[in-house]
């Protein structure tokens, strides 16, 4: 038992220290405290982290001022959620990389359904977590990973294009006036942007189809001189190995020369799926990429060496040549997943598939900031609000990660070493399953 408060004690201060040092970026001595109490009551168990709840498990005996003191420092501060940001990475990374090195950028997105219409970006698009289209806010973010964990480093919201011309809901949402209409790509190639210009160590960029298959994207980020493995869609066109389009046609001498590619009707790219259905059984091999909960996890693969084909017929230089990853598991009528990738073209076949699957940490991230530290639970409509929490939730997850690589084995989730006080008996915040609600 008193080893356990030492254990305490020492990651108490170690806590105290990092957020001190995040403190910095706030400016305002009058910000520390509740920045403080908000990382706390984020780390501290509980079934809900939205502001009053924290506030109940922080300061019992004076829930309402705590209550306002947070919601004014999460919803009304100016502070800069991007700078704050950047001081997480700088307090993170250094441990999450000591032993490891960088791995991967994983980029992606993750959806917050929502029952209301009035909170800043919602809008009826594809949500993740519900697998379908429904009413929800979507968050772009771009992390730091290596072979053991990683660290969300960039994060914003996706504005629908009808929320960037509807000048009644950015008003009232605080939406800032130089925040018009991104794309996700475009709102990922810009944090990619970001990260190179802050001179990040670089990663292989990961990102589903979504992101994948969108050309310019890639493109974006081979001229960032990053490498690649993103997944894209079955009906993806490519040129086979050893083929390519057709050269420009023989000049006559009047004119331009003509410098466009062809294609005709007999010279065709092929669609990702119906070349891999064309390939022969011995092909595919069976490649381990990681230990799973009770056994590797491994699956059937094969790969080619193909040229993209998206509008080449535009161009006066085929594609380079890069590698078509596809996936085809045991018993499936037809393969499941391809990936283009520009790693190289030397690389060993269990390395691709490896360094291809690094995705699923982004899924451990969203599952322990949602599940664990809250993120989806800020109740607000604002955007500086949505920005603000998130940060803060990052940082709290930056603080766990840290203390995991730095002193494990540490696998316990939630407290940082702070004991919350009672809560008052009888205490139901907003929100939870024993109160009832405003319709």
């Amino acid at each position: 038992m008193a080893m356990q408060g030492v254990e305490d004690s020492d990651r108490e201060r170690r806590f105290d220290e990092y957020i001190g040092l995040l403190g910095d970026t706030l400016h305002h001595a009058d910000r520390q405290q509740p920045f403080r109490n908000y990382v706390t009551g984020l780390l501290l168990p509980g079934e809900r982290k939205s502001v009053e709840p924290m506030a109940a498990r922080i300061a019992p005996s004076r829930v309402s001022a705590e209550h306002q003191s947070l919601l004014t420092f999460v919803s009304e501060s100016s502070w800069d959620e991007v700078t704050f940001l950047d001081a997480v990475a700088e307090q993170v990374l250094p441990v999450l990389t000591a032993d490891d090195g960088v791995t991967a950028w994983i980029v992606d997105d993750t959806g917050f359904p929502k029952k209301g219409k009035h909170s800043v970006g919602v809008s009826r698009q594809y949500c993740g977590e519900l697998g379908k289209k429904e009413n929800c806010q979507v968050a772009v973010s771009l992390s730091v990973a290596t072979e053991h964990a990683s660290l969300p480093i960039a994060y914003r919201l996706y504005l629908p294009e009808d929320w960037s011309l509807d000048e009644e809901k950015r008003k009232k949402t605080k939406v800032p006036s130089d925040m018009t209409f991104h794309t996700k790509p475009d709102i990922a190639l810009d944090q990619i942007w970001d990260a190179v210009a802050r001179g990040l160590a670089p990663g292989v960029v990961l990102a589903d189809p979504a992101y994948g298959n969108n050309t310019d994207f890639r493109d974006g980020v081979t001229a960032l001189g990053l490498v690649y493995a993103m997944g894209i869609q079955f009906t993806t066109t490519v040129w086979p190995p050893g083929a390519g389009p057709l050269p420009p046609v023989s000049w006559s001498g009047r004119g331009r020369p003509p410098t466009a590619l062809r294609r005709d009707a007999e010279h065709q790219p092929i669609s990702v799926k119906a070349l891999a259905l064309g390939l022969g059984a011995q092909v595919w091999q069976t490649v381990s990429w990681r230990e799973g909960t009770n056994e590797d996890l491994k699956g059937r693969f094969t790969r080619l060496r193909v040229r993209p084909a998206h509008r080449d017929e535009k161009r006066s230089e085929p594609r380079p040549e890069e590698w078509l990853l596809i996936e085809w598991p045991d018993g499936e009528e037809a393969p499941t997943k391809y990936w283009l990738s520009t790693l190289p073209d030397n690389i060993a076949m269990a390395e691709l598939v490896r360094v291809t699957k690094m995705r699923w940490r982004i899924e451990r991230d969203y599952r322990e900031l949602k599940q664990e530290l809250g993120l989806g639970h800020f109740e607000g409509r604002g955007w500086r609000g949505f920005h603000h929490h998130a940060a803060l939730c990052i940082a709290a997850y930056g603080f766990l990660v840290r203390e995991r690589i730095a002193f494990p084995p540490c696998t316990d989730r939630g407290s940082p070493g702070i004991k919350a006080s009672a809560v008052p008996t009888g205490y139901r915040p907003r929100g939870s399953a024993g109160t009832a609600r405003a319709a």
